[in-house]
């Protein structure tokens, strides 16, 4: 076995256990950030049956000091969606079946215990897109392209796509995508939304790491309140947005952890914001 890279950010170390048995997944510890590669390159990393089940172990078994997730693909793409060569009939009842099985693994992902900073570069299509829009950071390389082919195709998403991504780029932009078959670029899913940073060739995964070990320096309970309770006040009425808002800062606001980092702060010891 290869020993993994040492980046500038610090030494790739593998992992052990659980997630050391997971085939189609390479994984890696780097301090305090877990870097995931989807790992079937000559597949376009395409998302069978068992990819989508050791994402789902992984997201549920990580380690209890990991603060955040690097997600990236190997080879040329991130994820070319769902691997058609296992399509299967299914009545509707084990189809349905099928689509929240994806809907836990993402959820786990979307409201797991920590931030997850997505690298994408290729192809970003179908269910690759679905399993990037419920990571919380996205950066992208001049390489990557979006897409949902499921219209032409016949089908329909069932990874919790018709819930996300609309939320990320618009309803209007989605349906165009999936009657049309528009395929957009890096640049454009900047301007559209679902991409939150531009990387240069090769360089998505020294973005992505440096951001993923910037979160991972936050008040773990501000990480877990904009994961959890940020989206969901999004989806509530104003007053009750509000008065969520109220306790969850309250919450935050009173943790050991927060009075330390408020308190240098206000002695000095802490950096003020300026602009970089």
């Amino acid at each position: 076995m290869t020993q993994p890279p040492q980046t500038q950010q610090g030494q790739e170390l593998p992992v052990e256990g659980t997630l050391a048995g997971l085939d189609l997944l390479a994984i890696t510890t780097i301090g305090p950030v877990l870097h995931v590669r989807l790992n079937r390159p000559t597949k376009r990393n395409a998302i069978s049956d068992r990819l989508i089940a050791q994402l789902h172990t992984a997201f549920l078994n990580l380690p209890p000091d990991t603060r955040a997730v690097l997600l990236s693909g190997e080879g040329d793409h991130f994820c070319a969606g769902l691997d058609l060569s296992e399509l299967v009939a299914r009545d509707a009842r084990a189809a349905v079946a099928h689509s929240r099985g994806w809907h836990a693994a993402f959820d786990a992902i979307q409201f797991g215990s920590v931030p997850v900073i997505a690298v994408l570069h290729g192809a970003v299509i179908g269910g690759g897109l679905e399993l990037a829009s419920a990571c919380h950071l996205r950066v992208a390389e001049p390489s990557t392209y979006f897409g949902l082919p499921e219209g032409q195709r016949g089908i329909f998403v069932g990874g919790g796509g018709s819930v996300r991504i609309p939320r990320l780029i618009g309803t209007a932009r989605m349906t165009d995508m999936m009657l049309t078959g528009r395929i957009f670029d890096a640049a454009d899913g900047e301007r559209f939304g679902i991409v939150n940073y531009l990387a240069s060739t090769g360089e998505g995964v020294a973005k992505g790491l440096a951001l993923a070990q910037k979160v991972a320096a936050n008040a773990p309970m501000t990480s877990f309140a904009v994961m959890h309770a940020l989206p969901r006040i999004v989806e509530q009425s104003p007053s009750e947005g509000l008065f969520t808002e109220s306790l969850v800062s309250a919450l935050a606001s009173t943790t050991p952890e927060a009075q330390e980092r408020l308190q240098a702060f206000l002695q000095g010891k802490a950096a003020k914001v300026v602009k970089s």
